[in-house]
């Protein structure tokens, strides 16, 4: 009898051959040749240029606001009118620093569609944070809502540098400012015929990572527009190897309407939900807050079908009991959610709540478009300990401490060679040169691949942790923890947490003879820090932190030691 992986294999075959959709073959690219999708688009403009639609359906909904796809491109249409006016060319970086919402999606397509590069700042980020990534861009315009500019500060933003405010004027600053509002209903003139390089920069990610601050992901055009394409991909083979839930979807005759609760700053919501949705023509429902309760009375209202989000929510909407009904979960195709590190009780019981749904993990980062492996429908029923099958873009090596390959289903780190990884982190060549090493991407994390091709996440190596899907780099808080004059020593950890996967957690050593109190020092990382990478619990010793003969600090010790 053909195994699930087998007939995934036979389809990816079929899905891939020449002349199908998913036809392979090979480009060369500024790192060399590498396997594509022939029939990708070659860069974003065309992308957008064959997703355009002229209908009153709808396309947006941010609360009581509903954008159909005519307003929609009206505006992005308007938007880049006035960029192309105030000088913005293919290759400038245009910041957005704002919450989900359909602003924020029309700036982005804008500025796509001038060949300009969108650099999404993390909206949680407070305003040093912020201004350190806004700083790091030279950008052209700075698109953000009223929140965020006022944590910026409107008189620390470059001179030359354009403000687009969506909402409300700030306190101070209101005189640098374009309104949104007044922009979109000016008069459009022509706008440039342009046709970027596949190479050229088309994207700017901030990620967090095992350094003090969050790095700047360049992507380029072939990049992107290659790892939307493997979305599609994993959707047919999803479809192709799981008839039964297919048969269901077909039979509910219901519009794939889609609830956004995670960042657009983030590939799982900048990738899998827009720019799939912009490509589709889906209808993405944005939250103001993550609220489970407010999320169940959102996909009953607007008849949701699919929803991808963070372990954690995924948890909290299992709780609600308005969830289980016909109305909302009865109404949803698929769901969707991070494939890292996820505690196995959490999948099964998401298993177990939805046997007629699709449901899917993926493995990927920033620096790949999200692209790695993806699992979805019946393979993932029948492996749900995997984090996905290989895509047919990547390359995947597992490597030794030093260097050396190993052999399949031994444990070592991961590393992948694809033409979707990022071109480097800008302005920052010692770290690019450090994680791209001779093309290869390594991704500070352990695990293996089967003989199936299926790819096991099994440890980390860089000390990241995940709380509620948000990467959270251990160096920033103990950074940051250390500027408190009282602070000698600091060490943050994750710890598993049920809620939110992980719990950031911390020891400090202070000065000998002084006293501190754990809620001053929650306040304090908390000015200037974003409120997630606050630690929940920090425990404050008078003795120095165990470290090993070279100085460096034994962090399982004090996890056990402290905490488990």
């Amino acid at each position: 009898m053909t195994s699930i992986v087998d007939q995934a294999s036979n389809v990816r075959a079929q899905l891939t051959a020449p002349g199908a959709p998913f036809e392979l073959a090979e480009a060369m690219t500024s790192a060399g040749p590498r396997t594509v999708y022939k029939n990708a688009p070659a860069n974003l403009v065309d992308m957008i240029a064959q997703a355009r639609r002229e209908d009153d359906e709808c396309f947006l909904v941010y609360q009581d606001d509903r954008w159909t796809f005519r307003r929609f491109y009206a505006h992005v249409d308007a938007l880049a009118s006035w960029m192309y006016c105030e000088g913005v060319k293919p290759g400038d970086r245009v910041a957005i620093a704002m919450r989900n919402r359909p602003e924020w999606v029309a700036v982005f397509i804008a500025a796509a569609r001038l060949g300009a590069v969108p650099a999404p700042l993390n909206s949680f980020g407070l305003g040093e944070e912020l201004r350190d990534a806004l700083d790091s861009l030279d950008a052209a315009v700075l698109a953000c809502d009223t929140d965020r500019l006022e944590r910026i500060e409107a008189g620390t933003v470059d001179a030359n540098t354009r403000i687009l405010l969506v909402g409300p004027s700030p306190e101070t600053g209101a005189g640098r400012c374009q309104r949104f509002d007044e922009v979109v209903v000016r008069p459009v003139g022509a706008l440039p015929d342009v046709k970027p390089d596949p190479e050229d920069p088309a994207l700017i990610l901030f990620t967090s990572g095992a350094t003090s601050r969050a790095k700047a992901v360049v992507s380029s055009h072939r990049a992107v527009c290659q790892a939307l394409f493997n979305i599609d991909y994993i959707s047919a083979v999803s479809a192709m190897t799981s008839p039964q839930a297919m048969a269901r979807i077909q039979a509910m005759q219901r519009a794939p309407v889609i609830l956004t609760a995670v960042p657009l700053f983030h590939v799982s919501g900048l990738h899998a939900q827009l720019l799939t949705a912009v490509r589709t023509g889906r209808r993405l429902v944005f939250m103001h807050k993550w609220n489970p309760k407010a999320a169940v009375e959102i996909m009953a209202q607007e008849q949701v079908a699919q929803f991808n989000g963070a372990p954690s929510m995924v948890m909290q909407l299992l709780r609600e009991e308005a969830f289980h009904t016909d109305e909302v979960k009865g109404g949803l195709f698929g769901l969707g959610f991070g494939g890292a590190g996820l505690p196995q009780g959490l999948i099964d019981e998401v298993l177990d709540a939805l046997p007629d749904q699709l449901v899917g993990i993926g493995y990927g980062m920033t620096e790949s478009n999200g692209v790695g492996a993806g699992i979805s429908g019946d393979i993932f029923r029948l492996q749900p300990r995997a984090s996905g099958l290989i895509s047919p873009l990547m390359e995947v090596q597992m490597r030794s401490p030093d260097g050396q390959v190993l052999p399949e289903g031994e444990d070592g780190e991961i590393c992948l060679r694809s033409v979707a990884l990022m071109s480097e982190y800008l302005g920052n060549p010692e770290a690019t040169e450090e994680t791209l090493r001779d093309g290869w991407l390594h991704t500070g994390d352990l695990g293996h691949v089967d003989q199936q091709g299926l790819v096991y996440i099994v440890d980390r190596l860089k000390d990241v942790i995940n709380r509620a899907g948000e990467n959270i780099a251990a160096a920033e808080v103990e950074s940051c923890l250390l500027r408190h004059p009282l602070v000698r020593e600091a060490a943050v950890l994750g710890v598993p947490d049920e809620d939110t996967g992980e719990a950031v957690v911390a020891v400090v050593a202070i000065q000998p003879g002084e006293e501190l109190e754990e809620a001053d020092l929650q306040a304090f990382v908390g000015e200037h820090l974003a409120g997630y990478k606050v630690p929940s619990l920090i425990s404050v010793q008078q003795e120095k932190l165990p470290r090993n003969p070279a100085g460096k600090l034994l962090k399982q010790q004090i996890k056990k030691q402290f905490f488990l």
